[in-house]
C-alpha cells in the first residue's frame, strides 16, 4: 500500500512543477510583450526624434540656402544700385553737356533776333521773320530748360530761394512768359484774384514756373480763340489757385498718371507745337517742394480740365520791404569786355551792347581775356565759363589773385545751368550767372546794377 501511495505521490509532484513552469513561461511571455511594447514605443520615439532631427537639418539647410540667397541678392542689389547711380551720373553729365552744346547756338540766335527787332527802319517782312525766329528760339530754350529741370528736380538737385512773395507778382511773371504763346492762338486769359494782397513763401522764379507751365499746358490743349481762366481764392491758411480750360479734357484712365514723367494727353492733330510730357511732372515736384499740393480734374474728353494748386500763405505783416535799385541813372557808356570763344555768340553780343551805347572789347580765349582785364579798367566783364585753355572760373580766380583794387562787374555766361557750376562761379568772384541763351533785357538789367547800393565787400547788391 505504501508503494502505491508512494507511487501516487510521485505522480502528483511533476504536475506541480509543470504548473509552475507554465506560470513562469506566462510571466516571461508577458514580460517579453511589455519589453517588446516598450521597445516599440522607444523605436517610435527614436523614429520621431530622427524625423524631427531630419526636419531640423532640412530647415537648417533651407535657412543656410536662404541666407546665401539673401547675401547674393544683397550683393546683386548693391551692384544694381551702383550701376543705376553710374547710369544716373552719366545721364546728368550727358544732359549737362547737351544743354551746353544746344545753348551755345541758341545764344547768338536769340541775341541776333533781339537786334533785328531793334532796327528802326526794318521792313514788315523782316520784323515778321524776327518774330518767328524769336518765338522758335524761346520755344527751343523752354523745351531744353524743362528737360534739364526734370532731371535736376527728380534727382533732388534743385534748391529753392525761399522768400515772401506777392502772388500777383508771381502771376505777372508767369503771364509774361506765356503771353506770346496765348497770342499765337488768339486765346484770352481771364484772371480772377482777390483784391486784398496774397503773400506766399516760396521761390519767385519757381512759383512762376509752376503757373506758366500750367497755362502753357492749358493753351496747348485748348482750341484757338477760346478762354482760359487763372483764379485764386483764400481758403483758411492756404491759397487755392485754379487754371481752367474748355479744351480736349483728360481721359479718366489718364488722370491717375497725368503728373508722371513723359505722360502726354491727347493732342489735336492741328497743333504743331508739342511738349516732352514733362511740364506737369515739374509742376508737381515744385509744388511739393513748396509744401503744397496739386490736383487735376476733368469730366472727360472735350469737356475741359482744371488744375488746382494749393499753397500755404505767408503772414503779410512779416513781408520785408524790398527796395528796387534805381536803373534810370545808368550810364550808357560802360566799358565792357566780352570773353567768348564762339565767334557768332561773340559778335552778336558785342554788336548788341554797342547798339545799346556801350564801348565793347572782345577776347576769344581765356588767356587773352585775362591779360586784357588785367591791363585795362573795364566796368563790366561778360565771360563765358567753358573757354578753351584757361576757363572763365580760372580767369576770375587769377584776376582776384592779382589783388586789383577795382574789379569789373563780372557776369558769368554759360551753357551749363547746374548748381555746382553756379556755385564755383560765385566762389570764384562772379557777381551774377546767366545761362545761355541770355535774355537781352535780363542782361541790361544786370548792367543797371552798377548803380545799385554797394555792400561792404565792394560788390553791387543783387
Amino acid at each position: 500500500m505504501s508503494k502505491i501511495e508512494g507511487g501516487n505521490g510521485a505522480r502528483h509532484r511533476p504536475r506541480k512543477k509543470i504548473e509552475k513552469s507554465a506560470i513562469r513561461v506566462d510571466l516571461t511571455v508577458e514580460q517579453m510583450r511589455q519589453k517588446i511594447s516598450a521597445l516599440v514605443d522607444e523605436v517610435a520615439e527614436l523614429r520621431k526624434a530622427a524625423e524631427e532631427k531630419n526636419a531640423l537639418e532640412e530647415l537648417v539647410t533651407q535657412l543656410r540656402d536662404a541666407n546665401q540667397n539673401l547675401v547674393i541678392a544683397t550683393l546683386d542689389a548693391q551692384t544694381l544700385q551702383d550701376e543705376a547711380e553710374a547710369v544716373n551720373r552719366k545721364q546728368q553729365e550727358y544732359l549737362s553737356m547737351l544743354a551746353h552744346e544746344l545753348r551755345n547756338p541758341l545764344g547768338p540766335i536769340t541775341t541776333a533776333s533781339t537786334m533785328l527787332g531793334k532796327i528802326s527802319d526794318a521792313s514788315p517782312q523782316l520784323l515778321r521773320l524776327q518774330q518767328i525766329i524769336s518765338r522758335q528760339a524761346v520755344h527751343m530754350a523752354r523745351l531744353l530748360d524743362d528737360l534739364l529741370d526734370a532731371a535736376r528736380i527728380n534727382s533732388g538737385k534743385v534748391t529753392l530761394v525761399v522768400q515772401p512773395v506777392m502772388l500777383n507778382e508771381v502771376f505777372d511773371r508767369a503771364i509774361e512768359t506765356v503771353q506770346n504763346f496765348l497770342d499765337q492762338h488768339n486765346q484770352k486769359l481771364e484772371i480772377c484774384i482777390p483784391v486784398e494782397p496774397i503773400v506766399v513763401s516760396g521761390d519767385p522764379v519757381r512759383l512762376a514756373q509752376i503757373f506758366s507751365n500750367l497755362l502753357i499746358n492749358a493753351s496747348r490743349f485748348t482750341r484757338d480763340g477760346e478762354e482760359i481762366t487763372l483764379s485764386a481764392e483764400l481758403v483758411g491758411a492756404s491759397v487755392v489757385v485754379k487754371v481752367q480750360d474748355n479744351g480736349v479734357g483728360i481721359p479718366a484712365e489718364l488722370l491717375p498718371s497725368i503728373f508722371e514723367l513723359f505722360t502726354q494727353g491727347p493732342r489735336p492733330l492741328a497743333r504743331s507745337e508739342g511738349g516732352l510730357g514733362i511740364g506737369l511732372n515739374i509742376v508737381r515736384n515744385l509744388v511739393h517742394l513748396h509744401q503744397g499740393t496739386v490736383e487735376a480734374h476733368s469730366d472727360g474728353p472735350n469737356l475741359g480740365s482744371t488744375f488746382m494748386v494749393t499753397l500755404p500763405v505767408f503772414d503779410f505783416a512779416q513781408r520785408p520791404v524790398h527796395v528796387e535799385p534805381d536803373h534810370a541813372s545808368l550810364s550808357k557808356n560802360c566799358r565792357v569786355l566780352v570773353v567768348e570763344d564762339n565767334l557768332d555768340a561773340r559778335e552778336a553780343m558785342s554788336t548788341f551792347l554797342e547798339l545799346e551805347g556801350h564801348t565793347v572789347s572782345v577776347a576769344s580765349d581765356g588767356e587773352t581775356g585775362f591779360l586784357m582785364a588785367l591791363n585795362n579798367p573795364y566796368d563790366v566783364l561778360i565771360c563765358d565759363i567753358g573757354l578753351p585753355g584757361m576757363d572763365g572760373i580760372e580767369l576770375m580766380l587769377r584776376l582776384h589773385t592779382e589783388g586789383r583794387q577795382k574789379m569789373p562787374f563780372a557776369i558769368a555766361l554759360s551753357g551749363y545751368g547746374d548748381a555746382l557750376i553756379r556755385t564755383r562761379a560765385k566762389d570764384a568772384g562772379f557777381d551774377h550767372y546767366l545761362v545761355k541763351p541770355a535774355d537781352a533785357d535780363a542782361l541790361l538789367h544786370l548792367l543797371a546794377e552798377l548803380n545799385a547800393p554797394v555792400t561792404t565787400d565792394g560788390r553791387a547788391e543783387a
